[in-house]
């Protein structure tokens, strides 16, 4: 999240972008992390004006206040331009905060 807060206060959204997905992945256990890494998303997303990632952002954040603690699809980088539902293989860089 640190490096995904400068990328975003440098307004280097596409940085910030992929830190915020990171920060998902290692964050979907807690609530509040996996949420605050999805609000963060739709900051970038209003940002960058992309309506579609705002509208999947909006409706990630009610999911992870409702569903972190049930399921979550491990791997997956939160962004809208993913199905919220499928699991994807963990980024290389992350496994050794995974295992």
């Amino acid at each position: 999240m640190q490096l995904a807060r400068a990328a975003y206060f440098k307004a280097d959204w596409q940085t910030a972008f992929y830190y915020l997905e990171n920060a998902h992945v290692l964050g979907q256990p807690s609530t509040r992390r996996h949420t605050l890494s999805h609000w963060w998303m739709l900051k970038v997303a209003i940002k960058r004006r992309d309506v579609r990632e705002w509208l999947g952002q909006t409706v990630r954040i009610l999911a992870s206040l409702l569903f972190s603690r049930l399921w979550v699809p491990v791997g997956n980088t939160g962004g809208a331009n993913v199905s919220a539902i499928k699991p994807m293989p963990i980024r290389p860089e992350l496994n050794q905060y995974l295992e």
